[in-house]
C-alpha cells in the first residue's frame, strides 16, 4: 500500500498546479479517450510525449511518478503474461516466425507479444496520468472542480455537492489509511506476527489481524469527521459560497490546444496508420 499514489498531493508551484481543476479533470478524461483511441504505437508515443511534458511542467519528482506505477506492477505483469501465453494471433510484425511456442493452450506468438506491449503501455499511461491529477490538485480544488462540472445535474435535484464531497474525502482517506495500515502492521510484528512465511492461505489469514483494526479505525475516523463537520454547522443543502473562485486563465488555453492536438493526432494516426506497429 506504500506504493499507492492516488489521493496524495505534492505541494509545489508549477504550471500544472496552477491549471484550473475543472480543466485538469476534463483533460484526464480526454487523455483516457486518446489512449483507447490509439490503435498503434505511434498514437501511444504521442500520448507518452504529452505525459512527459506534464511531468516536466508539474515539477513532481520522477521517483514519485514511477511509484504510482509500482502500485499496479503486479496487475501489469499478470495481464502481460496472460496475453503473451494465451493470445492466439498469427500476424507477423517483423522478420521471424509468427509462432514461437505452441504447447496445448499455451501459444507464444508475435501478435501476442505486440498486443502485450501495447496493453502494458496503455495501463502505465492510464495510471500515471490519473496519479498526476491527484499529485497536482488539492482535495478541496478537486471537490470544487467536480462540483462545477456536475452543476447541470442540479436541475434534476441531484446532490452534486454531496457527491463531490464524498469523492474528495475518499481520495483524502487513501493516504491516511495507508499510514494506519503501516502502523498496525508494525504493532502486530512487535507482538510476534509473521507476514512473510507460509503459503498463500497462511499469509491471507495473517492479514486478518490487520484488516479488523483497520476497518474499525476507518469507521472511527469517519465518525470523528462527521462530528467535526456537525460542530462547524456544515450543511450541504444550503447554497454555499466559495472562498476561491475558479477561473480559466491563459494556462488553461494552452492546455486546451495541447489536448486538442493530442486527440486530433491520435485520430489521424488511427486512420492512416492502422497497424499496431
Amino acid at each position: 500500500m506504500k506504493d499507492v499514489s492516488f489521493g496524495q498531493y505534492y505541494p509545489t508551484k508549477s504550471f500544472v498546479h496552477n491549471l484550473d481543476p475543472r480543466f485538469k479533470i476534463v483533460f484526464l478524461i480526454a487523455y483516457i479517450v486518446a489512449i483507447f483511441l490509439a490503435k498503434n504505437f505511434y498514437g501511444l508515443a504521442a500520448c507518452t510525449g504529452v505525459l512527459i511534458l506534464i511531468v516536466l511542467f508539474s515539477r513532481v519528482p520522477l521517483g514519485k511518478v514511477l511509484r504510482s506505477v509500482r502500485g499496479v506492477l503486479f496487475l501489469v505483469i499478470f495481464t502481460a503474461a496472460l496475453n503473451i501465453f494465451f493470445h492466439p494471433g498469427e500476424e507477423v510484425y517483423w522478420n521471424g516466425p509468427a509462432v514461437y511456442l505452441s504447447y496445448g493452450i499455451i501459444h507464444v506468438t508475435q501478435a501476442g507479444i505486440v498486443f502485450s506491449l501495447f496493453l502494458v503501455l496503455r495501463l502505465v499511461l492510464l495510471v500515471t496520468c490519473a496519479s498526476m491529477l491527484t499529485y497536482t490538485t488539492t482535495p478541496v480544488s478537486l471537490t470544487d472542480g467536480i462540483e462545477s462540472l456536475l452543476t447541470p445535474l442540479k436541475w434534476v435535484r441531484f446532490p452534486v455537492h454531496a457527491m463531490a464531497l464524498i469523492m474528495s474525502i475518499a481520495l483524502r482517506f487513501i493516504p491516511i489509511l495507508m499510514d494506519e495500515t503501516e502502523r498496525i502492521k508494525n504493532a502486530q510484528k512487535a507482538r510476534g506476527a509473521d507476514f512473510e512465511r507460509g503459503g498463500l492461505f497462511k499469509k491471507v489469514r495473517g492479514f486478518v489481524p490487520i484488516l479488523v483494526p483497520l476497518i474499525l479505525s476507518a469507521f472511527r475516523r469517519a465518525d470523528e469527521l462527521g462530528d467535526a463537520m456537525d460542530a462547524r454547522c456544515y450543511s450541504s443543502g444550503k447554497k454555499r459560497t466559495k472562498y476561491k473562485k475558479l477561473r480559466f486563465t491563459w494556462r488553461d488555453l494552452i492546455g486546451f490546444f495541447v489536448m486538442a492536438a493530442l486527440i486530433a493526432g491520435v485520430v489521424v494516426m488511427r486512420i492512416y496508420l492502422g497497424a499496431p506497429l
